[in-house]
């Protein structure tokens, strides 16, 4: 496809308010905040910490209808606690909620967490993808080791981080392709920054039909997921789910509770729960923009919310609408970002994007 009839975000508009990413391009971009990622190439499988060092404002908006969580009703706006310590996503399905403990466990070694009494309890809500199916080696014995990658995922949080087959990525699945970690950011205006991180593991597809071309093409910056915009036209195969779900959980029909995305929006603006629960329910936007079908029966999705306070800016309501809006778009970005770094492994069940389409021009 030629560059004058791609249909992109650059072209369709200059005055767009969230055209320019940060320097890393990751949620991290968003001062305080870490990320760290551990993983297992025999389990195909891993766990990702977002680590606040400073207590963040949080919130949760599930749409999925197979979710798995821990500590997610705190969050609920109504409810007392105000703030976080981090927050973990893992692998490994209900099997993986064990991970928020080991990243509790790290926390609590550096006197991380909520003062109660003479005691710190470091708050982390978490939840999983569904990935027992993805040709890794599940047979771990007793228990299972995501409190050690949880672990791990803590001593490893940084400003830069892998994405594609890393963390709780590393062995995510979509309908056609391998899914992964994927992560973007923006600015909205000139003093407030957003960021998402998403586990990219959604039963349907982040694809056009069967080509190389993203769902969330429209919002790419910077040819951030190789930049092939979409297609001129779109085929008969374009919303054809007997293609979309043929090759998924090798060939076996969907089942309800196999899958799942899981994103985190954040912001350095000042937030209450109130507000970043509506920043969650925007990013679900990014969802159906870049999956489709999304927000299934089989599918776990959801979003946590995430403000720092960094900035110190408290939007007004104009600002609050645009980080809404740019949040549906960086969270599209992410997920595509995730399934195009992802890289073959041996003993994978699915192609990776660069697999198939690495020299696709069109």
């Amino acid at each position: 496809m030629s560059s004058s009839s791609r249909l992109t975000a650059s072209n369709l508009s200059d005055q767009r308010y969230c055209v320019k990413p940060g320097p890393f391009n990751l949620i991290t971009d968003v001062d305080g905040l870490l990320v760290g990622n551990a993983d297992d190439d025999t389990l195909k499988s891993g766990v990702t910490a977002l680590v606040c060092p400073k207590p963040a404002t949080a919130a949760v908006q599930v749409l999925g209808g197979a979710p798995g969580t821990r500590e997610t009703d705190l969050l609920e706006p109504h409810n007392a606690v105000e703030q976080i310590d981090a927050i973990a996503i893992s692998g490994g399905s209900a099997f993986g909620l064990d991970a928020a403990s080991g990243v509790q466990a790290a926390l609590r070694e550096q006197g991380v967490g909520f003062q109660t009494g003479d005691f710190r309890i470091p708050i982390v809500p978490s939840a999983i993808i569904f990935d027992l199916t993805n040709g890794g080696d599940k047979d771990w014995g007793r228990y299972s080791p995501y409190r050690e990658l949880g672990y791990a995922a803590v001593q490893n949080a940084a400003k830069t981080f892998d994405l594609g087959t890393a963390g709780a990525g590393h062995g995510a699945l979509t309908a056609i392709v391998k899914g992964g970690l994927g992560s973007a950011s923006c600015r909205v205006g000139d003093e407030i920054t957003l960021g998402a991180i998403v586990a990219a593991n959604p039963m349907g597809s982040v694809l056009v039909g069967e080509g190389p071309h993203f769902w969330a093409s429209p919002f790419e910056i910077d040819d951030e997921f190789g930049g092939l915009g979409l297609p001129n036209e779109f085929g008969a195969d374009a919303t054809d789910l007997r293609i979309k779900f043929r090759n998924l959980q090798r060939g076996r029909t969907p089942q309800p509770g196999t899958n799942t995305t899981i994103g985190v929006i954040a912001t350095d603006a000042v937030l209450t729960k109130a507000e970043a629960k509506r920043l969650a329910i925007s990013a679900h936007d990014g969802f159906a923009r870049a999956i489709w079908p999304t927000h299934t029966a089989h599918d776990g999705d959801l979003v946590f919310a995430i403000a720092t306070g960094a900035s110190g800016q408290r939007p007004d309501s104009d600002q609050m609408l645009e980080m809404c809006a740019a949040a549906g778009a960086v969270m599209a970005r992410a997920i595509a970002r995730g399934v195009y770094e992802a890289v073959p492994a041996p003993g994978d069940v699915m192609p990776a994007w660069r697999t198939l389409f690495g020299d696709s021009q069109d």
